[in-house]
């Protein structure tokens, strides 16, 4: 399969969106990414994959696209067709934007399910305009939920879809510095303990402030805001003073008259 993201990642992803557990994650992902988009201004945005969370809802920007692949399931692009426009693209390696052109690029749960993670980073770094802005979701193995998870590898039987390489937050900081994306906040949540029923994640909904406060690096799933830096370039704001925005009243040397002459 030529797809970056395969078939079978997709599935099981989406299977898993479905449990208690992944609806705990969607309805805090969603807060926390309607909270970072509203705040981010330009024209045009793109969330790629997962269509099972609307990245862009609070985004104000005038474009706004879903980016999926062939391989997307027809209930993922009927979810995402409800909310913004479709890019097909062969695979996430490939987008189909043209260089410098997006504002704003959201990845929720992308590079962990990618053959190559490290693509996808170069191909939005390249969509991306200087200053452009990027948020990733991914999940935390630094915490309860990625000990369970390597534990029910070792009793095949997983917490977590089983297609994924989860992604320490200092290796994805390191990933950016790279491509010159420097990362500018970082947001965990989801504390509670990995458990598989809705009644049981809600016994411990008290824990969410605990874990913010007491161990704020160890929640389940972390989102990261970075921005692209281009070297020698700087944004520039209106000349807002008049005096400073005038032209210099000075008088070129061939027309000054010369009172030795």
């Amino acid at each position: 399969m030529d797809s970056t993201v395969s078939e079978k990642s997709i599935i099981a992803l989406d299977h898993w969106l479905q449990s208690p557990a992944g609806a705990y994650v969607r309805a805090w992902e969603q807060a926390c990414l309607d909270e970072l988009t509203a705040d981010i201004f330009g024209f045009n945005a793109v969330q790629i994959g997962l269509p099972q969370i609307d990245a862009l809802a609070a985004s104000r920007m005038p474009n706004k696209w879903q980016a999926a692949t062939r391989t997307s399931t027809e209930d993922e692009l009927a979810f995402a067709g409800g909310c913004k426009q479709i890019a097909v693209a062969v695979d996430f390696e490939e987008l189909p934007f043209a260089s410098q052109s997006l504002d704003l690029v959201v990845l929720p749960h992308v590079l962990e399910f990618a053959d190559e993670p490290h693509q996808v980073l170069r191909e939005v770094e390249r969509v991306l305009i200087p200053e452009g802005q990027l948020i990733i979701c991914g999940f935390n193995p630094a915490s309860l939920w990625g000990v369970r998870q390597g534990m029910g590898r070792l009793t095949s039987s997983d917490y977590l879809p089983n297609a994924g390489e989860f992604i320490s937050l200092p290796r994805l900081k390191d990933w950016l510095k790279l491509l010159n994306m420097g990362a500018t906040r970082s947001h965990f949540g989801c504390y509670a303990p990995p458990f598989r029923t809705t009644q049981w994640l809600n016994r411990f909904a008290f824990v969410e402030g605990a874990g913010r406060r007491w161990w704020p690096y160890l929640g389940a799933v972390y989102v990261v805001h970075a921005i692209k830096r281009v070297k020698g370039m700087r944004i520039i704001g209106p000349a807002w003073n008049k005096k400073s925005a005038k032209a210099p009243q000075t008088v070129p040397a061939t027309n000054r008259n010369d009172g030795n002459r």
